[in-house]
Formats: C-alpha cells, structure tokens, sequence
C-alpha cells in the first residue's frame, strides 16, 4: 500500500538516502516497512539493523509495528531505541573503554543538578545554576571533553562552566556514574579514536535507520558517522521543515552535510499527506514557503477542503479561553466529538493556566502533556530509592539520592572520598560504607553518619522480609522520618499535604498490586512501576505546547496566543530566530486534519502588566482565501455567536440539573 516515493525508499539501500518526509507522509510506514525488506529480501540478520528515533514512546511504537510485519525471533533480535538508549547500550558492552566499571549508575537530571549545585559558587542563584548546568549540557552535546570545553571558551562565564565541568566528570568518575548527555558523549569518543572498537561496531551494525534526523545534533551527527563510515549503509528520514529544536542542540544544518559528507547520497522526497485537508494544507505550505529550502518541497492531499479556518480575535487571555472552551463543547455536541479528538495547542506552558480555567469551568475533561509525572515528583523518587537500595545493594545512583535524605551532614566531598576508595576496591557505594577499614579513612562526623545510615537500611531490609511492599512504604517513611521532615519542613499547607498525599498514592499503588495477586517480590513490582503509564489521558481534550505536539494528529486543533510577542516568541523576535518560530507554526497547524482555529489577544498581562498586541504576522503569511476572520464575516460571526450562546445555556442547564 505504499505511494512510489515511498516504495523507491524502501528499495534503495545501495547508498546513502535521505528521505524529506513532509508532516502526515507515512515516514513511520517508510522506516519499519523498509527494516522488513532488508531482513526479509537483501537477507540481512536482524541483529545489525539499528532503527534510531528520539523518544522512548516513538522507539515503543515503532517497534511494536515492525513486530507485525517480521518474525518474533527477527523482532527480538532487532535494535529498535532512542540515540541515548542505543549509547548505554554501547556503554554497558564497552564500559572498560569508557573507564567505567560494570554496573555503572546512570544519574538522572536532577541528581546531575545537585552535583553542579554543590560544585557552583556558594550562594549561586536558580539563574546562575540553570546556565552553567545548560553550558555543561551543549558541550556535551558537540562532544567536548572538559579540556577542550576550556580551550574552547570564549568568556568567563564559560569558563568558569568548563573549570566545574572538570570538577563535575572527576565526582562521576569517583561515582561510577555517567549522566544522560555523556550516552552520546562517551561512545562518540571512543569510537573516533580507538579505530579496533570502530571497525567492531560497523560491523556489528550494517544499516541504521534514523527518524526524526532534522532534530539531531553535532554529536549524533558524529555519532551517525563513526558507526556507518565510509560505506554510509544508513536511512535518515526527517523534514527540515519540522526542525524546532534549535534551542536543545539540534542543527538541522546536519541535512545539508549529508550530501557532503556523502557524494553518492539519494534524496528522495514523499510529499503526500495522509492527513490533513486541502485548505489547512494549504495553509501550511503558504507558510513555510517564507522560509529558505535547500530542498523545496510542496505537500498535497487528496482529502477534501474542509472549512474555513477560524481567526478568533479575543479581548485578552481570559475571554480568550472562554471563547475557545465554548468552541470545543459545541464540537462536541454538535459533531459528536470525543474529547480526545481535540487539542488546544500553545506556544508555551505559561498559557495553560487560564485555559484550564475556563475548561473546569466548562466541566471539559482534559489532559495537560508536560505537566510534572507522579513517577517524577521528588518525594516519589526519594520513597522508590530507599527500596530500590532495600532490593540492589549495588545500585549507586540510588544511594547518592537518598544518603543525605532526611539530611544527615554527609557532604559532597565524603562522597568523592567514599567514590574514590569504593573504585579501588571494585565495591559499590554501600558495600564501601559498610567496612569499618573504609570509615576510618573518613573524618569521625561523617563516618558515624555513614554507618548509622547502613545500619538503618540493614534494618530496613530486615523489615522488607516479613512485611508486604505498601506497609514497607510506611516503615520507611517513619525511620527514616522522611514523613516528619516533609511535615517540618514545607510551610504551605496545600503544598505539605499534596507531597505527603503522594506518599499515599505510591503505598496505594502497592496495596492494588498485593490485591490483584500480582505482587511477586519487591524488585518486580518496582520493575513493574517503572514502566507503568500512570499518565494515560484517556478521553479528554489534549492540551500541550506545539513542541509537545509534533507526530500527533487531531481532527480539532486551537492555537492559541497567535499574537506578535508570543508566537513568533519575543526572545526569537529580537535574536533573529524567525524561520524555527515559522516552522513550529507550520508544525501546529499541521496537526489538524479536518478544523484549525486560530486566537489572539488584544491585550495580555505579563508580569503584573497589561500589553497591547498585535496579530502574529504569521496570520498574515496565511492564504487570506481560507481564512474566516472573526468580525469582517457579519453572517459567519452570528453563527459563531449562536453556537457560543447554545454552548453556554447548555452548561448552565447542565449546571443546574446536577444541582
């Protein structure tokens, strides 16, 4: 069933391809239908293909679609991930190579946070932090060692982040630890410098597969390289129309050095789209046409017209949200939408707040994506790294989580001390703890501190043999008076009762396992935990910033914030960044499929002021053809203002029977 771009970049593979997928192409049909033909008819071994996207719930996906198309033991034997989940795996198999000893700890952000926090000068504001953690970070990501970070600086201030980039890999290293923008740094260096492991990994990978490529950056691109080589035996698909990354790294320059770095490279573009209609496609390529195209493409679509698109001009944030609620529940009771089939789309999360709002107000259910998951949350973290060391006595990063937690007067340098002599001794973390030898060679104040924190979990872990896991959680939480320090330390009432309410949930959780007599032991329940989707939106509107939403699809789409200052953003507006604040436009609007509204406001409140607006110049860039906008239309407004009254009368009626 594929189209014949499609099907010309499913055959080609004697060469280097780039696939220009425009939104709603079937580039996922392209990727997965192409790993089957070359297992199935270039007779290539499953176990050296490689299909490599930039999030887990895409990998997840992808690779459930390839299972139905190849063999169950063709589909286990495949690697199917993210460009860091391939990079630890890489990692686990050379951690010698990397310095690192077997069972290394991988820190999460906000461990990596707490080592730049006690690393930076005393006193250093959020501000400050955020920098130098964001100057570590993009280093990383262009494969900078800590040497080269310095000779690379440029100001003080970036030096001053390159001296605690030193400082910062030497408490990893004594940590056994690698964060999670070292999965590209390490394996990149490796494999550019040690050409024996080079040549055993092109070998072990024949072909990779890469979606999403315009949002890759320097270090993948490098990444991309070192494992292809000169053979170039690699798909990348992306559009560069969709590259939105920028500020995180991505270039989507690395399309254009494709062709460079490989002469022999096919371009192959697939410009149907399977989505959207004709006016909002339209639309989308009006847009975009603004912008420079090494590539140029134009997207079509055999769909219908569709109607008009909707321009909402608003008073300010909060008529703005009611118009939009009011929309959306007559698209519910009057086309019979589901929730789910709607999203309202934004340019950042600060403009959710309102929105909200007016969709509690309008009893809409709706689910916010990017909002802090329940697995995330600090106390939740803290409670699962208490067990998490009651069930792997080995697991480091989870002992430096929660050796300090409640404080204990264990400082960062006792830990580099504990990292160091536990490297030496080829111990974990807690096994050096535990030895009197190892204590004595740390000052008496934090080496009491030590053996009283083991000798609690040594207790602990005896209480975890004769109690279930939800009454484990409260034992934990009364020892180690993690409970009492939230209840001590959180002034806000609301805030102290939401984390303790947490705490609840996760012993809830627990107690719902040991009832559905699928406990097994603790270390598969937390196993189990961990991949739970306790974020499942179910039927309810979508609401997200148009980062969030690209590869999504919704037959009802809002932007909201359609005004000069927000979207193009204001910080874009004055560092020249125009082209990637059109792009994310383009990718809002391509989400709809069947109705685009678009809304702006007159006036909005930032920081306790009231700013007058202009509508986004984008609104302008838009073929004025295919767009209603409100107020200019005497006979379509009436319209709109009858289905908002209709709206509004049916949830006052609503209101009153459930009264």
């Amino acid at each position: 069933m594929l189209n014949p771009q499609q099907l010309a970049a499913v055959e080609h593979c004697d060469s280097p391809l780039l696939v220009l997928a425009g939104a709603g192409s079937g580039k996922t049909s392209v990727i997965t239908q192409k790993i089957a033909y070359l297992i199935q008819r270039r007779k290539l071994s499953p176990s050296k293909i490689a299909a490599i996207t930039f999030t887990n719930k895409a990998a997840k996906e992808m690779r459930e679609r390839v299972a139905k198309l190849i063999s169950t033991e063709d589909a286990a034997a495949l690697t199917v991930s993210t460009f860091h989940a391939l990079g630890l795996k890489f990692l686990q198999m050379e951690h010698a190579r990397a310095g690192l000893r077997k069972g290394f700890s991988v820190l999460d952000a906000d461990d990596s946070e707490s080592i730049v926090k006690e690393l930076a000068p005393k006193g250093a504001k959020s501000d400050v932090l955020f920098g130098i953690r964001n100057l570590l970070s993009r280093a990383k990501n262009t494969g900078l060692s800590p040497e080269e970070a310095q000779a690379a600086a440029r100001s003080p201030r970036e030096m001053d982040a390159a001296m605690i980039y030193q400082l910062y890999q030497a408490r990893l290293a004594a940590f056994n630890a690698v964060d999670f923008d070292d999965l590209i740094r390490l394996p990149l260096r490796i494999l550019e410098t040690d050409e024996e492991c080079r040549t055993i990994w092109q070998e072990r990978l024949r072909y990779l597969l890469v979606d999403e490529y315009q949002d890759t950056n320097d270090a993948q691109y490098r990444l991309l390289k070192a494992l292809t080589g000169a053979r170039g035996g690699f798909t990348c698909v992306g559009d560069d129309d969709q590259s939105i990354y920028a500020w995180r790294g991505a270039n989507p320059e690395n399309i254009d050095q494709l062709g460079k770095d490989w002469p022999t490279l096919r371009v192959i573009k697939l410009e149907q789209n399977y989505r959207c209609g004709k006016r909002i496609l339209r639309a989308a390529n009006k847009l975009i046409a603004n912008n420079p195209h090494l590539h140029e493409k134009k997207l079509w679509s055999e769909h219908p017209e569709g109607p008009q698109i909707r321009v909402l001009e608003c008073k300010e944030n909060e008529h703005e949200a009611e118009r939009v609620a009011a929309i959306a529940t007559t698209l519910a009771e009057k086309h019979k939408a589901r929730w789910h089939d709607i999203a309202i789309l934004y340019r950042g999360n600060f403009q959710a707040r309102p929105l909200e709002k007016a969709l509690r107000l309008a009893r809409i259910p709706y689910h916010l994506t990017g909002a802090l998951s329940f697995l995330d949350r600090a106390e939740v973290k803290d409670l699962l790294c208490y067990l998490r060391l009651l069930t792997n006595p080995s697991d480091d990063a989870a002992f430096l989580r929660v050796v300090n937690v409640p404080k204990r007067e264990i400082g960062a340098t006792t830990l580099e001390k504990l990292g160091q002599i536990a490297q030496t001794r080829n111990a974990s973390l807690l096994d050096a703890a535990r030895s009197d030898a190892v204590l004595r060679q740390l000052t008496p104040r934090p080496a009491a501190a030590l053996a009283s924190f083991t000798t609690l979990l040594d207790e602990l872990r005896s209480a975890s043999l004769h109690e279930n896991a939800a009454d484990l959680v409260e034992t934990v939480l009364k020892r180690t008076g993690y409970a009492a320090q939230i209840a001590a330390s959180t002034t806000d009432a609301a805030m102290r009762e939401r984390r303790l309410g947490n705490l609840r949930e996760l012993a809830d959780w627990f107690r719902a396992m040991q009832k559905g007599n699928n406990a097994g032991d603790l270390a598969a329940q937390l196993a189990l935990l961990s991949h739970a989707d306790r974020d499942e939106p179910g039927n309810a509107l979508r609401m997200m910033t148009m980062h969030a939403a690209k590869g999504l699809e919704f037959r009802f789409v809002f932007i909201v914030g359609c005004e000069e200052g927000t979207l193009p953003h204001e910080g874009a507006i004055d560092e020249g960044r125009i082209d990637e604040e059109r792009r994310l436009m383009y990718v809002g609007i391509t989400r709809a499929k069947e109705m685009l509204t678009l809304s702006w406001s007159a006036k909005t409140k930032r920081y306790g002021e009231v700013h007058s607006n202009q509508p986004s110049r984008f609104l302008h860039e838009l073929p004025q053809d295919d767009l209603h906008w409100q107020g200019k239309d005497p006979e379509a407004d009436k319209e709109v203002v009858r289905e908002t009254a209709e709206s509004h009368m049916a949830k006052i009626a609503a209101m009153l029977a459930g009264g």
